[in-house]
């Protein structure tokens, strides 16, 4: 009964802890939708670690560095044109983003 005490103690504080914080989900979309198709890339396509990989206009990617969505943006739109809709790790880009991104 004694090592149980110091167990559930344990098990205790572990439930009290507040929860930590962690980077969005490797499951998160990024993904982007293309002004024009002909400028999307065959095979991936590797921007700022990011392997990107289009079917027809629309491209979605995993990995990546840690940057904010509006950068990732214009990065990728420099490399691949103008797009009409982008998310990076799940944060989608408003109509204004959208319009900086593309400039």
């Amino acid at each position: 009964m004694r090592a149980v005490l110091p167990l559930l103690a344990l098990c205790a504080a572990f439930a009290a802890a507040p929860a930590v914080a962690q980077a969005p989900s490797a499951g998160a979309a990024t993904r982007l939708v293309l002004v024009d198709a002909s400028r999307a890339p065959t095979r991936a396509t590797i921007i700022d670690g990011a392997s990107w990989r289009c079917e027809g206009q629309t491209c979605t990617a995993s990995g990546g560095a840690n940057q904010p969505a509006p950068r990732a943006c214009r990065r990728v739109a420099a490399r691949l044109g103008q797009v009409t809709e982008f998310s990076w790790r799940g944060t989608a880009l408003t109509a204004e983003q959208l319009a900086v991104c593309n400039a």
